[in-house]
């Protein structure tokens, strides 16, 4: 089993910026690609980027430029820095792992952009 805690949510003013922190724990031997993922309400839930355990990174097209995706495997941790936030990135954010295949979710941070 794989534990994901995330952290770094809050609300924030357009234009803001925002880290979120996610720390994997438990059978961490062979994670692979991991990633953030975010649902807005009423609405299906998307990757907003992802990195392998190589360094190789994706990102959705309405963050590149915007967000940066990074990972320390030393300690089990993978970040997403979200710079010029826009009020379409209210979400709650989830932080994914894979392992021989099979995903593990974190339990959600809620990112809210608002004046």
């Amino acid at each position: 089993q794989v534990q994901l805690v995330e952290s770094g949510g809050g609300l924030v003013q357009p234009g803001g910026s925002l880290r979120l922190s996610c720390a994997a724990s438990g059978s961490i031997f062979s994670i692979g690609t991991m990633g953030w993922y975010r649902q807005a309400p009423g609405k299906e839930r998307e990757l907003v980027a992802s990195i392998t355990n190589g360094g190789r990174t994706n990102y959705q097209e309405s963050v590149k430029g915007r967000f940066t995706i990074s990972r320390d495997n030393a300690k089990n941790t993978v970040y997403l820095q979200m710079n010029t936030l826009k009020p379409e990135d209210t979400a709650v954010y989830y932080c994914n792992a894979n392992k021989y295949g099979l995903p593990y979710w974190g339990q959600g941070t809620q990112v809210t952009v608002s004046s």
